[in-house]
């Protein structure tokens, strides 16, 4: 049996590593707890199930993954992100964005949408295109809004069908359901089932493409610096994510598949860490607070 100082000790660097605090309860998860209304999505819908589920881990290696291969997305990581000094301060700031907009008040969920707009304002640059053409880009471009969603809605429901349980409503239900949140973040029509999430993504195959700064970030990726008592865990993860990935894209990034059981190790990866963390997530049980204490005023009404 690991010696509990041990288990502690792992258990706050993980929760370092997702929210930024050692206790998983960093002031934007405290304030789940108050609000009007039970958010955009609430208790029973798919994307409940999806988000508080461990694949949700993988899925966000999966969607960087993904997200380098559009030269337009690719090149505002590259120009302005600070993944190489902080990565732990980019992960929890995606985490606190996907967290907000699934569990908060519709009003919190709105102002994060609109926090993490703000902060891209500024991202904006030039990138060559596969043409050799110079193209200009930005954050708030129509394309760049919609491969980013596209992506995370994939690596959310393609990683909880590879290791999570039952969806409500399966799938479609969860891509249906998350255009809500390609709609806060500016997107224009987002795709309302799997089909049309997995069509979405593939339109954008004549624009990707794998170069030498895609090379750069998926090395990073592989091996980022999280120390010795995550590190080990991280790389099963990682050839979880890759594994995962649809065979056209994992070859489009110039990986393979491993050869040993990625699958099978993260599931049991995955599992480690629900037993690590506990059955309730934080930013659940604080959500729970506030769909309790409004449960409380509707009944005294």
């Amino acid at each position: 049996m690991p010696r509990p100082a041990i288990v502690a000790r792992a258990r706050g660097r993980i929760l370092v590593m997702f929210s930024g605090d050692p206790e998983g309860t960093p002031e934007w998860v405290r304030t789940l707890e108050t609000g009007d209304d039970e958010g955009w999505f609430g208790p029973g819908s798919a994307v409940w199930e999806v988000h508080s589920g461990m694949p949700t881990v993988v899925a966000g290696i999966r969607a960087l993954l993904m997200q380098t291969l559009h030269p337009g997305a690719m090149a505002g990581v590259h120009d302005h992100s600070r993944y190489r000094e902080d990565p732990l301060g980019r992960l929890s700031g995606t985490v606190r964005w996907v967290l907000t907009t699934t569990f908060a008040d519709r009003a919190q969920a709105v102002a994060g949408c609109a926090w993490v707009s703000r902060l891209h304002s500024s991202v904006r640059g030039e990138y060559q295109g596969g043409d050799g053409a110079t193209r200009p880009y930005a954050a708030g471009d129509a394309d760049l809004i919609a491969w980013v969603h596209c992506v995370f809605a994939d690596a959310f429901i393609g990683s909880h069908e590879t290791w999570g349980g039952p969806v409500p409503g399966g799938s479609d239900q969860y891509v249906r359901e998350w255009a809500k949140a390609g709609e806060l973040m500016g997107m224009t029509d987002p795709p309302r089932s799997r089909a049309e999430l997995d069509a979405a993504i593939a339109a954008f195959l004549p624009v990707l493409r794998r170069d030498a700064r895609v090379d750069e970030a998926v090395r990073w990726l592989k091996n980022p610096p999280l120390g010795r008592g995550v590190g080990p865990a991280y790389r099963v993860l990682f050839a979880g994510a890759v594994a995962s990935l649809p065979g056209q894209y994992r070859e489009l990034l110039g990986l393979r598949r491993p050869r040993w059981p990625a699958i099978a190790l993260t599931g049991l990866a995955l599992r480690w860490m629900r037993l690590l963390l506990g059955r309730e997530s934080s930013s659940l049980r604080y959500t729970r607070r506030r769909l309790e204490r409004l449960a409380a005023v509707t009944a005294a009404l």
